[in-house]
């Protein structure tokens, strides 16, 4: 153990030290970084709603020890593979990576032994996984990803960019254009549309490739932003950590979570079962431990919640605002068609809205000072998606409930999705250092 003062990281932590000297080689871990709260009355990032629940989140040490020690944490399999660019080039990497996740590692030439152990550990599936219960979770989950959305992936991509602690990696990477922003919000739907389609999750689905694509790509970032030498690890901690996964992985299962506990239920049925199970079992392929995955409503919210009471409060204009203003303002969709100039209103609209009742307040004015207006057509273009959302959303529902008309409809879920991923566009899960903001210091 390391320690200053009461600061503690486990063995696990300090290892990265010396496994992966390329990308954490220089970290200081003695030190605790600034992000890093674990106090309920100390400014974080946890909404008003669900100040009730702090005292149960940080009411277990090791619960908060365990924030505390993936605050730190990077991907160490991943890691391991990215630091190779200097000898292979990150381009080499990907399609090494390609192939090992289409064909299987040991159709790869000469694969580096980093690559076997990183393919590897992802074939490597836990005894609770039920792949029964992983695929009738997706099929859950396409519905809402057919019909909620194509209105909301603009409005949920926002939420990595309220906190400056979580923003910046995106800022030095040049994630500030328009069509860069398009790019990386078109990706993570994408990501998680692939990752519901039928098989998407077993071991040559293209949601096992996507996971590990994107876990390569945070490694590279992490890799070539910690290489500048302009992190600041005592302010920031460590690039994309692990801890920093968590909201997109496990938002829908913790807003259940969060449901059921407000209803006073403290377990699972069956169909929501499947539904966790789906999305543990993602985490898992996206590299997330499992002692960050919970089982039940009460360790889910409670380690959601640690993570939240975890990171400062701290909002950046030049940082967090510009993000997010580029961000609205990116062109995502551009069918010229009627169909599509009025899925183009409504999901403008509804994203202004989701921003503002998610990260404001339900207050438009904060959206203001923010550089987002919202104005009567933007309420208006919010209401009829509200209404749209509603409708299909039920109608797709009550589909499934029926026996004679399940397969029909959860086919037409499929052909829906198959088209949205085709208006995504192809997803690459890359990135490019001759990109980022900030260039390699000399």
């Amino acid at each position: 153990m390391a320690q200053q003062g009461k600061v503690i990281y486990a063995d696990s932590v300090l290892d990265q030290k010396e496994s992966i000297a390329a990308i954490y080689g220089d970290v200081d871990f003695s030190i605790l970084p600034e992000r890093y709260v674990n106090d309920a009355d100390v400014g974080n990032s946890l909404p008003p709603r669900y100040k009730r629940y702090a005292e149960s989140a940080l009411s277990d040490p090791a619960r908060v020890e365990k924030i505390r020690n993936y605050t730190m944490t990077g991907d160490r399999v991943a890691d391991a593979y990215a630091a190779l660019i200097p000898e292979y080039g990150f381009r080499t990497l990907v399609t090494m990576l390609d192939d090992a996740c289409e064909k299987g590692v040991e159709a790869v030439p000469d694969a580096p032994k980093e690559l076997v152990t990183f393919i590897r550990s992802m074939e490597a599936t836990p005894d609770w996984v039920d792949m029964n219960m992983v695929e009738k979770g997706a099929r859950q989950e396409r519905i809402p990803l057919a019909t909620i959305s194509p209105f909301v992936i603009r409005g949920a991509f926002i939420a990595t960019f309220m906190n400056k602690y979580t923003a910046l990696p995106m800022t030095m990477t040049g994630t500030l254009s328009d069509s860069k922003s398009a790019k990386r919000v078109f990706e993570t739907a994408s990501f998680f549309t692939a990752t519901a389609m039928p098989g998407a999750l077993k071991r040559f689905g293209s949601g096992f490739r996507a996971a590990a694509k994107v876990r390569l790509m945070h490694s590279m970032v992490r890799y070539n932003i910690m290489r500048t030498g302009k992190w600041d690890v005592a302010t920031y901690g460590i690039p994309i950590p692990q801890v920093d996964q968590m909201p997109a992985g496990l938002i829908g299962i913790f807003l259940l979570s969060f449901k059921l506990l407000a209803k006073g239920r403290t377990s699972f049925t069956q169909a929501e079962r499947e539904r966790v199970e789906m999305a543990r079992y993602r985490c898992f392929l996206l590299g997330l431990p499992q002692d960050l995955l919970g089982e039940t409503p009460q360790e889910i919210v409670d380690l959601m919640m640690a993570r939240t009471l975890s990171l400062k409060e701290e909002f950046d204009d030049d940082t967090c605002g510009v993000l997010i203003r580029g961000t609205m303002d990116a062109k995502l969709f551009d069918d010229p068609s009627i169909t599509g100039r009025l899925h183009r209103w409504m999901e403008r609209g509804f994203s202004k809205y989701f921003l503002i009742q998610n990260f404001c307040d339900g207050k438009p004015a904060r959206a203001e000072k923010l550089g987002i207006s919202y104005r009567f057509e933007d309420k208006l273009a919010a209401a009829v998606a509200i209404v749209v959302v509603l409708a299909s959303t039920n109608f797709y529902k009550l589909g499934m409930r029926i026996p004679v008309l399940r397969g029909v409809v959860d086919r037409q879920l499929v052909n829906k999705l198959a088209g949205l991923l085709d208006s995504y566009g192809h997803a690459d899960f890359i990135t490019d250092a001759n990109q980022y903001k900030l260039a390699p210091a000399e």
